[in-house]
């Protein structure tokens, strides 16, 4: 088996996989939603003294496992330095007293190993991967290699939903306090321009969107619930089309090989854009992939999942080389 560790950022979370089956045996997850929707975000130090008390609670329960284990894996970039060293220093001290190798994971690998926890992998495919953190479409080939087709100018998709929560007040996490004002809001009541519509750059950029909201917000005398379940149907119309608009560049060029499309990461969550993606897939006659909502956000099961095809190519890190990289994503 292997046991594997994520606490990129608010998530403390440890499973243990098995390597032949590929089955999760073990899976828990401690949020800090709570501890920081007091602050509207992610307060860095809090996170990491969190961590600090939730992971060790956690691996108690891992003691079973603990002669089962063949690598300890942990997630080492990218995400808070702070958070990152928490896992990364529990990791090397479990390799050291079991005597069992490391395997470093980059946590947008791991979203992509997301979709086929407790599954065979299906390669090639397209991915679109939207996180609190990044917004980027993805050619992936295999669990180690890919590339990059397009990313954000500034920022990301889940990012966005965040920043306008907290504009209107709506509490921390962002995404689906937005989404469930959307349900009840009318999405053609502010008209938000679609970010680079009219440009061929294959980018993403949400600054300017949010910008608007801002604007649109101030332009208010006071906001009844109503005005801000308008804002956020027209803001989530608007940023969904905003990633449809640029996907269709890239599926009007498809290969014939590839007939796979995948959405993964916190954002893709939402309901909208997933539903919004089904019909897309639909019309470019394309299979979708999804991850179960709850690997969608951060969670341990997904980097077991990466870590078992690393297991098998025995990608090791040595102990004295693994380090933690906030900002690098690897190729």
């Amino acid at each position: 088996m292997i046991l594997s560790i994520e606490s990129s950022c608010d998530d403390s979370s440890i499973a243990i996989t098995e390597i032949e089956t590929k089955k999760l045996i073990y899976h828990k997850k401690i949020s800090q939603d709570a501890e920081h929707s007091k602050y509207g975000g992610v307060v860095p130090e809090l996170a990491a003294r969190l961590h600090t008390e939730a992971l060790p609670k956690i691996l108690e329960e891992c003691k079973p496992y603990l002669d089962s284990l063949r690598a300890v894996a942990v997630t080492n970039e990218p995400g808070l330095s702070v958070t990152l060293i928490e896992g990364v220093t529990m990791a090397k001290a479990l390799s050291i007293a079991l005597d069992i190798p490391l395997i470093a994971v980059n946590h947008l690998k791991g979203h992509i190993a997301s979709l086929f926890i407790e599954q065979d992998a299906i390669f090639p495919m397209i991915t679109l991967l939207v996180s609190g953190g990044h917004t980027m479409l993805l050619r992936v080939n295999d669990f180690f290699h890919y590339e990059v087709l397009a990313t954000t100018l500034d920022d990301s998709f889940g990012e966005s939903f965040d920043k306008v929560a907290k504009m209107l007040g709506l509490g921390y996490p962002g995404g689906p306090k937005v989404q469930e004002y959307a349900k009840n809001g009318d999405s053609e009541r502010f008209d938000f321009t679609v970010p680079l519509y009219n440009s061929n750059r294959l980018a993403f950029s949400y600054s300017g969107l949010k910008n608007q909201v801002r604007l649109a917000i101030q332009s208010l005398q006071e906001l009844s619930k109503k005005d801000k379940e308008d804002i956020c149907a027209s803001f989530q119309k608007t940023a969904i089309k905003h990633l449809l608009h640029k996907i269709k560049n890239v599926l009007k060029k498809l290969p014939p090989d590839l007939k796979l499309f995948s959405i993964v990461g916190g954002a893709s969550a939402n309901l909208s854009l997933r539903e919004n993606i089904w019909a897309l897939c639909k019309d470019y006659g394309l299979e979708l992939k999804l991850a179960e909502l709850k690997y969608c956000s951060d969670n341990a099961a997904m980097i077991g999942r990466y870590a078992i095809e690393a297991y098998i190519y025995k990608y090791f890190t040595d102990i004295e080389d693994l380090q933690i990289n906030p900002k690098i994503i690897s190729k």
